[in-house]
C-alpha cells in the first residue's frame, strides 16, 4: 500500500460515514443524533484511523449507497450483495439477520416457500437487500416496491410483505390481521463496504478491524446499546464480498 489507511479511507481528512437509518436493526434514533452499531462502529474505525469522523445519515440503503457512489461517503453500512459488487468492495460481516415475510392472518401461504407462486404479489423496500435479493429469486411472484415493504402490502393489499425480521415481528405484533411467514426467505449479512478500487491493503486494514470488533465484543455492544440482540453477531468465517 502507497499510502497509510486514513490517507486512502478518510482522504479528505475526516471519514465521513453513510449511516441508514432505514435499517432499524443497525442504526436509529434521529438525523442528528444517530445511534446504534454502526454509528459505534463509524466512531470507532475514525478513532483507530486518527481523524475525526461525519456521520452522513439516510432513510434507506439505496441512499447510503448512493452517496458513497457519488463520492460524498468514504465508507457505507451495507448488506453483501452481487448487484452491489460492482461498486461497492465489502469486509467480512459483522452482522447477520434474516428477511421474512408478512401475510394476511387468513393466508392460503403456508410457509415462506409458497410466497414464489404465479398471482402472488410481495411488497419491499425499494433498494433494499431483499429487493435486490427477490427480484433476482423469484420467479412467479411479482415484487412491488415502496418506501417500506410492509406498508406496500398494507396499503395496496398484496399477498405479502417483506422486511428484516426484527421491525417486521414488532409492526406484526401491533395488528391483529398478519401473521409472520416462517421460515425466513433469506439471511442477510451486513458488512462495511468502500468504493471499488480502494488499496486493497487498505481494504484489509479494514477487514481486520471488523473482525476484531466482532470476536472482540464490541459488535455486540453496538447492537445492545441500539436496542437490539447481541446474538444478531455474525458467526466467525463468513466471507464477505
Amino acid at each position: 500500500m502507497t499510502a497509510t489507511p486514513a490517507a486512502q479511507l478518510a482522504p479528505t481528512g475526516t471519514l465521513r460515514a453513510s449511516i441508514n437509518l432505514g435499517n432499524a436493526v443497525l442504526a436509529g434514533g434521529t438525523h442528528e443524533e444517530p445511534a446504534g452499531v454502526t454509528v459505534e462502529l463509524a466512531r470507532e474505525i475514525g478513532r483507530r484511523l486518527g481523524v475525526p469522523v461525519e456521520l452522513l445519515t439516510w432513510d434507506a440503503a439505496r441512499d447510503s449507497l448512493a452517496a458513497m457512489e457519488r463520492g460524498e461517503a468514504d465508507l457505507c453500512f451495507l448488506a453483501i450483495d452481487p448487484a452491489r459488487a460492482g461498486t461497492v468492495a465489502f469486509t467480512r460481516p459483522y452482522v447477520v439477520i434474516e428477511g421474512v415475510y408478512a401475510v394476511p392472518l387468513a393466508s392460503r401461504l403456508a410457509s415462506a416457500g409458497d410466497v414464489d407462486a404465479p398471482g402472488v404479489r410481495v411488497g419491499v423496500k425499494q433498494g433494499s437487500a431483499y429487493d435486490l435479493h427477490l427480484t433476482r429469486e423469484l420467479a412467479h411472484a411479482e415484487v412491488v416496491r415502496g418506501a417500506e415493504g410492509v406498508e406496500v402490502f398494507a396499503e395496496q393489499g398484496l399477498a405479502a410483505g417483506a422486511g428484516i425480521r426484527e421491525p417486521v415481528t414488532a409492526w406484526v405484533a401491533e395488528r391483529d390481521d398478519v401473521r409472520l411467514l416462517e421460515p425466513a426467505f433469506m439471511q442477510i449479512r451486513q458488512a462495511i463496504g468502500v468504493p471499488v478500487g480502494t488499496d486493497p491493503a487498505a481494504v484489509a486494514w479494514l477487514d481486520e478491524v471488523v473482525e476484531e470488533l466482532r470476536a472482540g465484543g464490541a459488535v455486540a455492544d453496538g447492537l445492545e446499546l441500539g436496542g437490539q440482540s447481541r446474538d444478531l453477531v455474525a458467526p466467525a468465517g463468513l466471507a464477505g464480498s
